[in-house]
């Protein structure tokens, strides 16, 4: 027996903050950081932070679908982000730092809407949610280095997330986990 494995991308600001609650969520076989939603080729890291390449940090997520819903992974995103930020992700503003869940199938954009929908009537949020909900499209693979960066550089890692206000930010509208 074959295992099915589906794609899943969304964008969620830095992309080194989103690879960590995907890596961890049972079904995900494997994740990668990098580019999507542009319209330069083969975009580099610098050139994505310049804001000019109409690239999103985003992640790539391989899973298996018979262990991990699509709903649930939308439900991963929304934990990691403030969707209601049309301006960027915490410190880090920018096009290349908004919101977006890249659908690639009718089935997963009838599903990121209404997730959309269900989590802008939760009553979570004061303001409209902002992620944008988007045909994907060409993802490139970031560099090696940005790969698993909270493994490689832990210490950095855990400097940026808490000095960006993601990790205070979680932890009051979501709760310890």
């Amino acid at each position: 027996m074959t295992t099915k494995i589906e794609t899943a991308t969304f964008a969620g600001g830095c992309f080194w903050c989103l690879q960590p609650a995907f890596d961890s969520t049972t079904g995900v076989i494997e994740t990668a950081v990098g580019y999507t939603g542009g319209h330069v080729k083969n975009p580099t890291y610098e050139e994505v932070c310049t804001g000019t390449t109409g690239h999103l940090e985003a992640i790539q997520v391989k899973y298996d679908p018979s262990k991990v819903t699509y709903p649930a992974l939308i439900e991963v995103f929304w934990h990691q982000i403030d969707p209601t930020d049309p301006e960027g992700q915490f410190a880090d503003k920018g096009t290349q730092y908004h919101t977006a869940i890249f659908y690639h199938s009718e089935a997963q954009k009838k599903e990121a809407e209404k997730a959309k929908i269900e989590l802008g009537k939760s009553g979570q949020f004061a303001k409209p949610i902002a992620t944008a909900i988007v045909p994907a499209s060409v993802f490139y693979k970031a560099e090696e280095e940005h790969q698993k960066y909270y493994q490689k550089r832990t210490m950095h890692y855990q400097m940026y997330k808490k000095g960006s206000g993601r990790a205070g930010y979680i932890e009051k509208t979501w709760g310890k986990k």
